[in-house]
Protein backbone atom coordinates (compact mmCIF):
# COMPACT_ATOMS: atom_id res chain seq x y z
CA UNK A 1 0.00 0.00 0.00
CA UNK A 2 1.76 3.06 -0.57
CA UNK A 3 1.72 6.36 1.60
CA UNK A 4 0.31 8.30 -0.99
CA UNK A 5 -2.84 6.69 -0.86
CA UNK A 6 -3.20 5.99 1.94
CA UNK A 7 -3.18 9.97 2.76
CA UNK A 8 -5.27 10.98 0.42
CA UNK A 9 -8.02 7.72 1.23
CA UNK A 10 -7.89 9.31 4.81
CA UNK A 11 -8.10 12.92 4.32
CA UNK A 12 -11.52 12.58 1.99
CA UNK A 13 -12.94 10.49 5.30
CA UNK A 14 -12.25 13.54 6.99
CA UNK A 15 -13.53 15.83 4.58
CA UNK A 16 -16.62 14.13 3.70
CA UNK A 17 -17.58 13.47 7.54
CA UNK A 18 -17.10 17.17 8.41
CA UNK A 19 -18.91 18.34 5.39
CA UNK A 20 -21.93 15.93 6.42
CA UNK A 21 -22.19 17.45 9.72
CA UNK A 22 -25.81 19.74 9.35
CA UNK A 23 -26.30 22.36 12.72
CA UNK A 24 -28.90 21.38 14.58
CA UNK A 25 -31.36 24.64 14.84
CA UNK A 26 -31.13 25.07 11.01
CA UNK A 27 -30.01 22.98 7.77
CA UNK A 28 -29.55 26.42 5.79
CA UNK A 29 -27.27 27.77 9.10
CA UNK A 30 -23.80 28.25 7.38
CA UNK A 31 -20.84 26.50 9.59
CA UNK A 32 -17.88 29.21 11.10
CA UNK A 33 -14.77 28.08 12.30
CA UNK A 34 -13.77 29.61 15.64
CA UNK A 35 -10.08 29.64 16.03
CA UNK A 36 -9.61 27.45 19.34
CA UNK A 37 -6.69 25.41 20.39
CA UNK A 38 -5.67 22.97 22.78
CA UNK A 39 -1.79 22.07 23.33
CA UNK A 40 -1.18 19.34 25.05
CA UNK A 41 1.93 16.95 26.48
CA UNK A 42 2.36 12.89 27.35
CA UNK A 43 3.86 12.86 30.68
CA UNK A 44 3.85 9.48 31.30
CA UNK A 45 6.58 8.23 28.87
CA UNK A 46 8.65 11.12 29.37
CA UNK A 47 8.19 10.28 32.81
CA UNK A 48 9.29 6.59 32.24
CA UNK A 49 12.03 7.27 29.63
CA UNK A 50 14.33 8.14 32.94
CA UNK A 51 13.63 4.33 33.57
CA UNK A 52 13.56 2.42 29.97
CA UNK A 53 15.79 1.97 27.04
CA UNK A 54 12.82 3.75 25.15
CA UNK A 55 13.01 7.47 25.31
CA UNK A 56 9.83 8.92 23.85
CA UNK A 57 8.79 12.75 24.29
CA UNK A 58 5.83 13.36 22.27
CA UNK A 59 2.66 16.55 22.56
CA UNK A 60 -0.20 17.20 20.71
CA UNK A 61 -2.36 20.22 19.33
CA UNK A 62 -5.81 19.75 18.58
CA UNK A 63 -9.27 22.13 17.56
CA UNK A 64 -12.65 21.83 17.53
CA UNK A 65 -13.87 21.90 14.13
CA UNK A 66 -17.72 21.84 14.93
CA UNK A 67 -19.88 20.55 17.91
CA UNK A 68 -18.25 16.79 18.14
CA UNK A 69 -15.40 16.84 15.50
CA UNK A 70 -11.83 17.38 17.08
CA UNK A 71 -8.69 17.55 14.06
CA UNK A 72 -5.52 16.80 15.81
CA UNK A 73 -2.14 17.14 15.36
CA UNK A 74 0.49 14.72 16.79
CA UNK A 75 5.02 14.70 16.96
CA UNK A 76 7.66 13.84 18.88
CA UNK A 77 10.90 11.87 19.43
CA UNK A 78 11.67 8.62 19.71
CA UNK A 79 15.33 6.73 20.15
CA UNK A 80 14.75 2.61 21.37
CA UNK A 81 16.72 -0.19 20.95
CA UNK A 82 16.14 -4.18 20.24
CA UNK A 83 18.06 -6.80 21.47
CA UNK A 84 16.21 -9.79 20.98
CA UNK A 85 16.63 -13.37 19.14
CA UNK A 86 19.97 -12.46 18.41
CA UNK A 87 18.96 -8.90 16.66
CA UNK A 88 21.10 -6.06 18.11
CA UNK A 89 19.73 -2.62 16.75
CA UNK A 90 18.84 1.08 17.71
CA UNK A 91 16.69 3.28 16.02
CA UNK A 92 16.04 7.18 16.49
CA UNK A 93 14.13 9.89 14.64
CA UNK A 94 10.86 12.11 14.44
CA UNK A 95 7.22 11.43 13.95
CA UNK A 96 4.37 13.48 12.87
CA UNK A 97 0.81 12.24 13.28
CA UNK A 98 -2.32 14.17 11.71
CA UNK A 99 -5.72 13.11 11.85
CA UNK A 100 -9.31 13.95 14.01
CA UNK A 101 -11.60 12.18 16.28
CA UNK A 102 -15.22 12.26 17.30
CA UNK A 103 -16.39 13.14 20.61
CA UNK A 104 -19.09 10.08 21.43
CA UNK A 105 -20.14 11.23 25.00
CA UNK A 106 -19.44 14.75 26.35
CA UNK A 107 -20.26 16.65 29.26
CA UNK A 108 -23.09 19.48 28.56
CA UNK A 109 -21.70 22.25 30.40
CA UNK A 110 -18.17 21.40 28.72
CA UNK A 111 -18.28 19.71 25.49
CA UNK A 112 -14.26 19.47 25.35
CA UNK A 113 -14.83 16.75 28.80
CA UNK A 114 -15.90 13.60 27.70
CA UNK A 115 -15.03 9.85 25.74
CA UNK A 116 -13.29 10.01 22.22
CA UNK A 117 -12.01 8.28 19.00
CA UNK A 118 -10.43 8.85 16.12
CA UNK A 119 -8.19 7.70 13.66
CA UNK A 120 -4.70 9.42 12.28
CA UNK A 121 -2.26 8.66 10.01
CA UNK A 122 1.55 8.92 10.97
CA UNK A 123 4.98 8.65 9.12
CA UNK A 124 8.32 8.94 10.62
CA UNK A 125 11.84 9.43 9.08
CA UNK A 126 14.42 8.28 11.45
CA UNK A 127 18.42 6.56 11.39
CA UNK A 128 18.82 2.80 12.14
CA UNK A 129 21.46 0.88 13.00
CA UNK A 130 21.77 -3.29 13.48
CA UNK A 131 24.82 -4.35 15.44
CA UNK A 132 24.00 -7.84 14.91
CA UNK A 133 21.88 -9.78 12.56
CA UNK A 134 21.76 -13.41 13.30
CA UNK A 135 22.68 -15.73 10.08
CA UNK A 136 23.15 -18.86 9.55
CA UNK A 137 27.30 -19.74 9.36
CA UNK A 138 29.40 -23.03 8.15
CA UNK A 139 27.64 -26.09 9.17
CA UNK A 140 24.39 -24.40 10.37
CA UNK A 141 26.43 -22.89 12.71
CA UNK A 142 24.88 -19.12 14.58
CA UNK A 143 26.67 -16.28 13.17
CA UNK A 144 25.58 -12.36 13.23
CA UNK A 145 26.25 -9.49 10.73
CA UNK A 146 26.20 -5.91 11.27
CA UNK A 147 24.99 -3.03 8.97
CA UNK A 148 26.30 0.35 8.63
CA UNK A 149 23.35 3.37 10.09
CA UNK A 150 20.81 4.25 7.59
CA UNK A 151 18.17 6.40 6.81
CA UNK A 152 14.75 4.75 6.56
CA UNK A 153 11.03 5.91 6.79
CA UNK A 154 7.70 4.31 7.73
CA UNK A 155 3.80 4.71 7.38
CA UNK A 156 1.39 3.61 9.72
CA UNK A 157 -2.53 3.66 10.52
CA UNK A 158 -3.49 4.20 14.43
CA UNK A 159 -6.28 4.54 16.02
CA UNK A 160 -7.20 6.95 18.78
CA UNK A 161 -9.72 5.96 21.97
CA UNK A 162 -9.81 7.62 25.15
CA UNK A 163 -11.62 10.30 27.62
CA UNK A 164 -10.54 13.58 28.77
CA UNK A 165 -11.72 15.56 31.94
CA UNK A 166 -10.76 19.16 32.87
CA UNK A 167 -9.08 20.33 36.18
CA UNK A 168 -11.26 21.79 38.23
CA UNK A 169 -12.28 25.06 36.74
CA UNK A 170 -8.58 25.61 35.03
CA UNK A 171 -8.07 25.31 31.67
CA UNK A 172 -6.07 22.40 32.23
CA UNK A 173 -7.25 18.89 31.35
CA UNK A 174 -5.86 15.53 31.54
CA UNK A 175 -6.33 13.02 28.55
CA UNK A 176 -5.85 9.46 28.58
CA UNK A 177 -5.60 7.51 25.22
CA UNK A 178 -4.82 4.05 23.95
CA UNK A 179 -3.88 3.81 20.40
CA UNK A 180 -4.39 0.61 18.17
CA UNK A 181 -1.41 0.67 15.17
CA UNK A 182 -0.91 -1.06 11.63
CA UNK A 183 2.23 -0.26 9.98
CA UNK A 184 1.35 -0.07 6.03
CA UNK A 185 4.44 0.64 4.65
CA UNK A 186 8.75 0.57 5.43
CA UNK A 187 11.94 0.99 3.72
CA UNK A 188 14.21 -1.37 4.48
CA UNK A 189 17.97 -1.92 4.42
CA UNK A 190 19.20 -5.39 2.64
CA UNK A 191 15.39 -6.30 2.56
CA UNK A 192 15.44 -6.16 6.81
CA UNK A 193 12.00 -5.24 8.21
CA UNK A 194 12.73 -2.50 10.95
CA UNK A 195 13.23 -3.65 14.60
CA UNK A 196 12.13 -0.11 15.74
CA UNK A 197 9.91 2.50 14.21
CA UNK A 198 9.68 6.06 16.13
CA UNK A 199 6.12 6.85 17.34
CA UNK A 200 5.33 3.49 16.49
CA UNK A 201 7.34 1.08 19.12
CA UNK A 202 9.30 -1.92 18.45
CA UNK A 203 7.69 -3.64 15.11
CA UNK A 204 9.11 -7.06 14.51
CA UNK A 205 5.14 -7.60 14.16
CA UNK A 206 2.39 -4.92 11.99
CA UNK A 207 0.60 -4.41 14.99
CA UNK A 208 0.88 -2.61 18.14
CA UNK A 209 -0.65 -0.66 21.04
CA UNK A 210 0.24 2.59 22.02
CA UNK A 211 -1.07 4.41 25.36
CA UNK A 212 -0.47 8.39 26.54
CA UNK A 213 -1.05 10.02 29.53
CA UNK A 214 -1.80 13.97 28.47
CA UNK A 215 -1.51 16.94 30.52
CA UNK A 216 -3.02 19.81 28.44
CA UNK A 217 -4.37 23.21 28.56
CA UNK A 218 -6.72 25.12 26.16
CA UNK A 219 -6.44 29.03 25.02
Amino acid sequence: MKPRLIFSFFFSCVFLLSYGQKPKDSVNTKWKYTPNFMVGLDVLNAATAAFSDRKLFQGFVSSQINENIHAVAEGGFEKNIYQKNGYDATANGPFLKLGAFYMLANDKENPFNGFFAGGKIAGSYYSQKYFAVPVRGFSDSEASVAFPSSSQSSYWIEAMIGGRVQLFESPFYIEVNMQPKYLAFSTTQEDLEPMIVPGFGKSSAKFNMGFSWNVAYRF
